[in-house]
Order: structure tokens, then C-alpha cells, then sequence
């Protein structure tokens, strides 16, 4: 039996280390599990077991891990190999990528908690001083804080100092706690206090309330609500169900309680819908697309990635729900991967027709609780699921993944910048896919100049839908070279001749008008017409936006924003302006070219 294990910490470290494993822990430890370990000075971590073994590493101590976290493993294979794989790619250490892939919930870090000693008394030769009696007097208002919560309530900066010279004279004590953000959502459910198919006791429940109608209105709802939610079993029923089916008080339900008759208790339950969804099949393809369909699975018998390149509205997403219900029926998984959150909620609604409760969404925006329940339904639910998330999706723990779909495969949304990993999602999940046996469809009307290549080549399979769905016309496109029409004087403000006497022909005719520009505010940038003197962001050294409907600049990466100055502070002339233009502009704009039609920014 292996008496020492290599764990990764969440940490930017470029090695393993090693721990000792104590005696009666040995038989409960996996690949894979969690432990909690010291680490440094005084700090505790959950770290994850990568290996286990006997060879004595050289060069440190070998401690001992003080917990097994886990009755069994939250990581899957290959998960472990996947991440190994992006810290050699991408270039970073694998515990970064620990700290991206998995929730903060799921992971128990230490918590520096400073204690007042109530027996502390002051000596005569040895006066405090004002800081550290501030300190103090800050902590007496709760005699146990941390660290953080002692700087804020102190007002003070850089403690830790005078935190050093109070641990000397043992005015405080510190010390170190675990902590984890993830609570489970519980929720309190009645039950009777006698066994199902006990008539007799059944009987006796309805003399208790025969002279107390609400009791009995309570009892007769119980019932009902039991008999109709869990098919003849009358075994649970939500305190928030009964009270809102019975109408009537919580002090009755309390009543019935103390008479033996109802048992309240805590249960887990979900933090996501539990609505039971009426599902339908998958809407027939068309011509067009039952062609492409047959040709991306006999591409998908020669290649593992094949990409759809589609044409606008041609109908992909259509192709992807017939692909993703052969999987699922297969008995495998599904991750279908979009840019970003906003077109998650755009195909909820438009899968859940067809899959119903089978369909998870996993995103930023949801909260760290939400994410560690998806992470722990994916563990420990082995039946076929599809999972529509953005790129962080590629993390969760698949059990067998059967199909990996990258929807507007283009799309820079997919490249993690900062912090590390700097991943590219759909690179990553290629690799996923590979390792799990699955195949990869990547979707897009205009794919990205490597995949275009890999699939002229021959790496990748090429499926191609040239027509729109129905066969609907693809819009007209003009390009119109606006530099030509500034040197010929022919612009009038910002917009072009061209582009103005079609919005007139689209108004004439009821219809209404979008235009799109890629620039926030009134202007992306403020300069000196003198000397040309740009104000730049203090925090972060880039040009400030001007925003007129303010009158201010603001960074739009830290948000800090700035007075807009009336005279150069470089040259000192009060000849600042705008140079661009941005959304804001071409609000005000419009308004001037077409005063009696409505504007929205």
C-alpha cells in the first residue's frame, strides 16, 4: 500500500509535492480526491492527488497531509492528463490551471484569524503604542478577526507589523481556519411520523384533528400533495407546497407537530430548476440540410474534427440538435460550446424543447454554490447529458463525452487572455474530445483562417451549406470606401451619402434601421489639437473615452473616470477636442439627419 502522494497545489508552482500519508488514510485515498496540506508558513491548501507511490523525494522535508476530503475522487479521468496538457501547451504551471478548472467552492484555503488575549494587562516599563492600541480597540469590538476585517474596521493600513509586535507581547493570538464558500441549498420538508400502509396510525392522525378543522384542511392537503407529486407514496412534502395548498397558518402546521402527528427535517435540493418539460422532437431538416447531416457523419468516420462551414441562418443550430440526439441516445455526453453567456440564453429555450431536463448551462454569471452543484450532478449522475457553457465548460467533470460542437468556432471570445491559463477553448477542446474518443464539429459562417486551412488540407473534415434555410436570399452587402469619400469631401459628418439615402428609403417604407459601431461613448479618444497631448488612464496607461452625456473620460478597463480638462495641462491652450467617434456620436448625429425620427442607444 503506497504510503506517500504527490498532490497539486493551487498554486503557480511547476512541480507536484510530495506528502506523507497517514496510516489510517491510506485505504480511503484516490487519484483524484482532495486532501488538505500544509504549505509554507502556517497555510493550509486543498491540494489534489496526481500519484501514489513510495520513492522518497530529495532536496525537502516530506510533511503530512492532515485530511481526506473526499469519499471519492471529484476529478475523472482524464481530467488530470487535460490539464497537464494545457499547462505544457499554454505554458503556465499546472496549478493554475487547478485554480481556473476548478470552483472555489470545492476548494478549502486557510484564513489568518487574529484573537484578543483577555488576559493581557499592560506593563508599567513597557507602554503600548497609539497604533497598537488602535489595533486593539478595533478587535474588542469582536474579539476574533481576520486579518482583512481587522483592517477595515481599524481604518488602518499595513497591520501586519504592528499585528507582529502585539504576537510578541501575546496582547492577540493568531491562528489559522479553513474555509469554503459553498453551502447547499436546503429547504425544510414534513413527513408523517408513522410508516406508509399503517392504517391504524392513518386513522388516529384524523381523531387528533376531527375537532380542529384547519388541522384537519392541513392533513386532508398533505395528502393530496403527497398522493400527487410522488405517485402513491406518502412519504415528503415541501413546508412552503403544504402551507400554500392548505392555506392556512405555520402556527397550525407547529400545532401538528407537537402532536406527533408531521416531522420536519432538512432536505438538499437543487439550486436550478426542477420543472418537469414537456420535450418534442428535433424539427425535420431540410433537403439542404439532410445533406450536410449524412456528409458530417461520414466525415466523422475518417476525421475526428470536421468543420460545418454555413452560410447565414442556413440552419446549423437545427443540424446540431439532430447530432446531439443520436449521442444522447447512444448512452455519451454532449458539450456544446458558444462564445458568450448571451447566446446561451438565446438556445436554452430552443433546446430545452427538444432535450427537456437533460440540458445543463453552465456560464460565468452563475454563482460559485450553482457552479459546484453542476460539478458534483456531472460526478455523480452517470446518464447521457448535454452541457451548453461557455468556454470555462471545458473543465467540468465528463464522464464520456461523445460529441464536442464549438459554435462560431471564430469567434476571440474562445482565447482566455488573462490571468493563466491563456487557453484557447476551442483548441482545448479538440484535445478534450480526442481524449475522451469523441468527435468535434466546429461551426461558423466564417471560420478562422487556421481551421479553414486545416480543412482544405485534409486535417479536418470539410462539410459545406451554401444555402439559407428555406432558401431565403442572403442580404445585399455595399462596401463603401469611406477614406475615398473623406479625400473627395463627400462625407457629410460621419456617415456617407450612400448609407444616408438608404436609411431615408428604409424610414419611407415603415421599416426601421440598426447601425452598429464598435466604439463606446462620445468620442475613443481626447487630444491636444496644439501639441497633441493625450490623457491617458493612471491605473492603467491607456487614452480615456470621452462620454459627453457626463462630461467626463473614463477607463473602461479599471472604470476609473476623469474631469475632462479645459486647457492642455502639457501646453497649457484650450485647444482640446474628440478625435472618432463613438456610439454616443452617432446618437446625436442621427438626431440632427433625421429630427423626427425616434433614436435608441
Amino acid at each position: 500500500m503506497s504510503t506517500l502522494a504527490d498532490v497539486v497545489l493551487p498554486l503557480p508552482l511547476y512541480k507536484y509535492f510530495t506528502y506523507r500519508i497517514p496510516s489510517d488514510l491510506q485505504e480511503a485515498l484516490q487519484i483524484g480526491s482532495r486532501v488538505v496540506v500544509p504549505f509554507g508558513r502556517k497555510k493550509y491548501y486543498t491540494a489534489i492527488v496526481v500519484r501514489l507511490h513510495d520513492v522518497m523525494p530529495q532536496g525537502y522535508e516530506v510533511k503530512e497531509l492532515i485530511s481526506v476530503l473526499d469519499e471519492r475522487p471529484v476529478l475523472r479521468r482524464p481530467q488530470l492528463q487535460f490539464w497537464e496538457w494545457i499547462a505544457d501547451y499554454y505554458l503556465c504551471s499546472v496549478g493554475d490551471v487547478y485554480k481556473a478548472a476548478l470552483p472555489s467552492g470545492l476548494k478549502l484555503e486557510s484564513e489568518t484569524t487574529v484573537t484578543l488575549n483577555t488576559d493581557f494587562e499592560e506593563p508599567d516599563d513597557n507602554r503600548l503604542k497609539e497604533r497598537e492600541w488602535m489595533l486593539l480597540a478595533a478587535l474588542g469590538k469582536k474579539s476574533r478577526m481576520t486579518v482583512q476585517d481587522l483592517e477595515k474596521e481599524s481604518g488602518m493600513r499595513n497591520i501586519l507589523p504592528t499585528l507582529r509586535v502585539l504576537l510578541e507581547r501575546e496582547a492577540v493570538f493568531v491562528s489559522e481556519q479553513l474555509k469554503t464558500n459553498y453551502r447547499p441549498k436546503t429547504e425544510t420538508y414534513i413527513r408523517l411520523t408513522f410508516q406508509q400502509g399503517d392504517d391504524a396510525a392513518l386513522r388516529h392522525a384524523f381523531e387528533c384533528v376531527k375537532q380542529a378543522k384547519k388541522q384537519e384542511m392541513m392533513l386532508l392537503s398533505f395528502l393530496d400533495l403527497s398522493l400527487f407529486m410522488q405517485k402513491g407514496k406518502l412519504r415528503e412534502v415541501s413546508r412552503k407546497s403544504l402551507l400554500d395548498r392548505s392555506g392556512v397558518s405555520s402556527a397550525v402546521l407547529g400545532a401538528m407537530v407537537e402532536k406527533g402527528l408531521f416531522e420536519p427535517y432538512k432536505k438538499e435540493i437543487s439550486r436550478f430548476e426542477t420543472e418537469v418539460y414537456t420535450v418534442q422532437e428535433a424539427a425535420p431538416l431540410s433537403n439542404a440540410q439532410q445533406v450536410a447531416y449524412r456528409q458530417i457523419s461520414d466525415s466523422f468516420k475518417e476525421h475526428s474534427v470536421t468543420l460545418l462551414h454555413g452560410v447565414t441562418s442556413s440552419g446549423k443550430t437545427e443540424i446540431y440538435a439532430h447530432l446531439i440526439d443520436r449521442v444522447l441516445h447512444e448512452g455519451r455526453q454532449v458539450l456544446y460550446l458558444v462564445p458568450e453567456i448571451a447566446l446561451t440564453t438565446q438556445l436554452t429555450n430552443r433546446l430545452r424543447k427538444i432535450f427537456g431536463d437533460k440540458l445543463m448551462i453552465y456560464h460565468s454569471k452563475f454563482s460559485d454554490n450553482e457552479r459546484v452543484e453542476i460539478w458534483n450532478t456531472l460526478l455523480d449522475d452517470h446518464s447521457p447529458r448535454i452541457v451548453l457553457g461557455v468556454r470555462s465548460s471545458i473543465f467540468l467533470p465528463f464522464g464520456d463525452l461523445g460529441l464536442v460542437i464549438v459554435d462560431e468556432e471564430h469567434e476571440t471570445s474562445y482565447k482566455q487572455y488573462d490571468p493563466a491559463p491563456r487557453y484557447h477553448a476551442r483548441n482545448a477542446a479538440i484535445v478534450l474530445a480526442s481524449m475522451h474518443g469523441a468527435k468535434t464539429l466546429l461551426g461558423t459562417a466564417t471560420p478562422a483562417v487556421e481551421t479553414y486551412f486545416n480543412a482544405r488540407q485534409g486535417k479536418y473534415g470539410l462539410v459545406e451549406l451554401k444555402s439559407r434555410f428555406n432558401d431565403v436570399e442572403l442580404p445585399e452587402i455595399i462596401p463603401v470606401d469611406v477614406r475615398e469619400m473623406r479625400k473627395k469631401n463627400r462625407m457629410r459628418g460621419n456617415f456617407t451619402p450612400e448609407l444616408l439615402n438608404r436609411m431615408q428609403v428604409a424610414l419611407d417604407g415603415d421599416e426601421q434601421v440598426i447601425l452598429f459601431q464598435n466604439r463606446r461613448g462620445f468620442a475613443p479618444m481626447v487630444e491636444c489639437k496644439q501639441c497633441a497631448w493625450v490623457p491617458k488612464c493612471e491605473h492603467c496607461d491607456v487614452s480615456l473615452t470621452y462620454h459627453k452625456r457626463f462630461n467626463q473620460l473614463t477607463c473602461h478597463y479599471c472604470g476609473f473616470t476623469y474631469e475632462i480638462p479645459k486647457v492642455c495641462p502639457a501646453c497649457g491652450q484650450p485647444t482640446i477636442g474628440v478625435m472618432g467617434f463613438g456610439t454616443e456620436r452617432i446618437e446625436e448625429d442621427i438626431a440632427q439627419h433625421f429630427p423626427n425620427i425616434p433614436v435608441s442607444r
